[in-house]
């Protein structure tokens, strides 16, 4: 300060030390309140230090020798500001790479080897052995309410919440909790669709939870809201797994009635799900589709003659079930 008062430092050099005094203590983690208070200190020390001097010399500016004073205490305490700030945020963006490549390696199943997984349960503040859940999210960002993670915390819940490129993914730790009760709290904060694995045993696991997590959200329309588990998407998981075995289903099992008008074709497609959900009652999916029960028998008769088989039977119900969910997914048959 005092080099800075009688200029003997260089204008482009004088915030170095200042600066350096900020980097350093960021690094070190030190408060930037503490900084500005021992700036504002050293000061008060080097302006009272001075005034007892200058009363001892005649016709002093005491406002002069206060304006410099302050003036150099101002813009050291910006220098300092700046580089703290600076440092501070190159910290939080070295966190944030190392917390992204950690959570990337689990993904990919590096926590098989006990050494990272214990490293990374350490820096990620999760156990390393326990139940989890991996939750895969897509929809439009934000598709995961901001502070899911504070917020479950609070509830004794642990997690970590990962964007990836097109996918949001939660691992959960359970914690000898029941995993439902933990999924209600996650569907309070989901926006998009998304979907859960099974429970696994330890980090070891995660890569094979993201995969089911992820095999389970391929099988929901894209216009799907909230959280499903896998057990409820066992059937469609299937389907996605065998894509060209379920193609050639398609293609076997409805492939007559694929091939009219569309008109007609979405209106006894429509009538063969509503049927099989109503336990193939035809008075009871009427109300359903706004018809009368002679209608949907109809249409279910013409239905059993393009495919030229019974539409009854444990079998046929099946596969009547399977077909229609692969096309819900999007699956087209082979020609």
């Amino acid at each position: 300060m005092l080099d800075l008062l009688a200029g003997d430092v260089v204008v482009p050099d004088r915030d170095d030390v200042a600066a350096a005094i900020g980097r350093n203590r960021a690094g070190q983690g030190v408060p930037l309140e503490v900084m500005l208070r021992t700036f504002r200190l050293g000061g008060q020390i080097v302006w009272e230090a001075l005034l007892d001097r200058a009363r001892e010399v005649p016709d002093v500016d005491f406002r002069e020798i206060a304006a410099a004073t302050w003036s150099v205490i101002d813009s050291m305490s910006s220098a300092l500001v700046t580089s703290y700030r600076r440092t501070e945020l190159e910290q939080v963006r070295r966190d944030e790479r190392r917390r992204h490549g950690l959570i990337e390696d689990l993904l990919a199943g590096s926590a098989h080897d006990a050494t990272f997984a214990a490293r990374a349960a350490r820096e990620l503040n999760l156990p390393v052995h326990g139940g989890y859940l991996v939750v895969a999210v897509r929809g439009e960002r934000p598709n995961v309410e901001m502070g899911t993670e504070t917020a479950l915390a609070a509830l004794g819940i642990r997690s970590v919440w990962h964007d990836r490129v097109d996918t949001m993914v939660g691992l959960v730790s359970l914690e000898q909790r029941d995993s439902s009760a933990v999924l209600e709290q996650i569907r309070k904060r989901i926006r998009g669709r998304a979907a859960a694995s099974p429970v696994v045993a330890g980090l070891a696991h995660i890569d094979t939870a993201h995969a089911l997590a992820t095999l389970a959200l391929e099988t929901l329309p894209v216009a799907a809201q909230g959280v499903v588990s896998l057990e409820e998407r066992y059937p469609e998981a299937l389907l996605l797994r065998s894509p060209d075995l379920t193609e050639l289903m398609i293609a076997r099992t409805l492939g007559p009635v694929l091939e009219l008008p569309a008109k007609e074709r979405e209106i006894l497609l429509h009538t063969l799900a509503i049927w099989l959900a109503e336990n193939c009652s035809a008075a009871n999916a009427a109300p359903r589709l706004h018809c009368h029960r002679n209608t949907v028998i109809n249409r279910l008769q013409r239905i059993a003659s393009l495919l030229d088989r019974r539409l009854e039977g444990q079998r046929s119900y099946l596969e009547l079930s399977l077909a229609l969910a692969a096309l819900d997914m999007g699956m087209s048959p082979t020609h």
